[in-house]
């Protein structure tokens, strides 16, 4: 703990003069869509299930750390994975762009002219040249150190490059570099990021990039040195932004009187980016669910553990642990098992004439400390005569809390006291 307090105020004095407190607005990547609900959970399990190879593939290397591919569009069969999106602004005077809020990775970057390769995005690339505050970063400087890429990392300039790639050929390389950010009105001075000039990948026009809120040093969470950060994201389906919240506006008692419950933070030294949990176990109605405890824990390659993620929009287990709660859901639920037409999921056929909303067993994750016990709209979603548990397997030994599992809950980061805490809350109204 005493020296992640050290690294986050030696990183506060990058960006000085922050007031203790910030806020910003986050919005999904549907929203204000016209598709369906039922089409909006398909859309999310395509992004879970890309979002889980991404995560299966990453490492310690920047080369693989985080480059995300798009959504397809509603005709097309692609993959991608951004889910809440970012506004802020670059340079002096302020360039406007929407970036992928990710706690799975390290580093910000965005499409930087001049341009080799690029994707479309739904503002002008950056121009550093129209920015009297930009500045390419020298090799000397000890961020660049922080970059794990292949040599050369120096250009003949001896400026400090970046190259990171993906699984499926998307890559984003170019310069490190320095800049005044805006988020809000509210100015960030000295923020690292990298000024992407070769771009390729399955991209579409609703981001311009990544913003990293993982636990590296490059993150824009580090950068600033706020010791908390926290979100709230609203309802399934709405078009209303959603919080978050930086510093001393992130503490939770300033909004919440319910009951905060806090478990601790680890980290996987092997996957030092993610946010891990110990997650104890998992009840489903009145069943404590036979999952032996190891399942949940992190090997000794670095792989499995429970990791919380804001990039994936489902939560995710493991099949052997996927199959005992879709079982538990079967056994408890008594309706027949129906294939959705338009989502993998396991789905229930509703009684046709029933007038009653459909009440499923609870759910409850045990984590260390604290249970969080999910309102049936959080895991259970339904439309017409159909009910399909929102959660899914995966090939790879680690679980994912995803996005749709948190929503209308305060989610609070507190990164020096290393814990994670909740409460329920009306996320429209913080």
């Amino acid at each position: 703990m005493v020296s992640t307090l050290v690294l986050l105020l030696s990183l506060r004095s990058l960006s000085h003069s922050l007031p203790d407190g910030l806020r910003a607005e986050l919005t999904h990547v549907d929203a204000g869509s016209n598709y369906t609900k039922l089409e909006l959970l398909q859309r999310m399990v395509y992004r879970s299930k890309t979002r889980a190879r991404f995560l299966a593939s990453t490492n310690t290397d920047f080369s693989e750390d985080f480059i995300i591919p798009s959504f397809p569009s509603s005709n097309d069969n692609k993959t991608y994975h951004n889910e809440y999106l970012i506004k802020l602004s670059i340079g002096t005077p302020p360039q406007p762009f929407v970036l992928t809020l990710d706690t799975g990775s390290d580093l910000i970057w965005t499409q930087c002219q001049p341009l080799v390769h690029n994707f479309s995005q739904p503002y002008p690339f950056f121009n550093p040249k129209k920015s009297s505050t930009f500045f390419y970063t020298p090799c000397s400087f000890p961020l660049c150190n922080d970059i794990d890429v292949p040599d050369p990392k120096c250009s003949s300039q001896n400026l400090c490059m970046y190259n990171a790639s993906y699984g499926d050929g998307s890559y984003t390389s170019g310069f490190l570099a320095r800049e005044t950010f805006t988020l809000g009105s509210t100015p960030l001075t000295k923020v690292f990021f990298g000024c992407g000039n070769d771009n390729v990948g399955i991209y579409r026009s609703n981001e311009c990039g990544i913003a990293g809120f993982g636990r590296g040093t490059l993150s824009l969470i580090s950068q600033l040195g706020y010791g908390q950060f926290a979100y709230c994201f609203t309802s399934f389906g709405e078009s209303k932004s959603s919080p978050i919240l930086f510093g001393s506006t992130a503490d939770l008692r300033r909004y919440e009187k319910g009951l905060i419950q806090s478990t601790p933070i680890f980290v996987n030294p092997i996957q030092p980016l993610f946010y891990y949990l110990y997650l104890k176990g998992i009840t489903v109605g009145a069943m404590l669910l036979p999952i032996p405890p190891l399942t949940f824990a992190v090997k000794s390659d670095g792989s499995g553990g429970v990791i919380i993620d804001s990039g994936s929009a489902i939560t995710s287990f493991p099949e052997a642990v996927f199959d005992i709660v879709t079982s538990a859901f079967i056994s408890q639920v008594k309706l027949p098992v129906v294939k959705g037409d338009l989502v993998d999921l396991l789905c229930f056929s509703l009684p046709s004439a029933s007038s009653q909303k459909f009440q499923p067993p609870k759910f409850i994750f045990h984590f260390e400390g604290a249970d969080l016990e999910l309102p049936p709209e959080n895991y259970m979603h339904q439309e017409k005569e159909m009910a399909c548990l929102a959660m899914s397997g995966d090939s790879g030994p680690r679980t994912v809390i995803g996005n749709f599992q948190q929503q209308n809950f305060h989610v609070l980061y507190d990164l020096v006291g290393e814990q994670l805490s909740f409460v329920p809350a009306h996320c429209d109204q913080l």
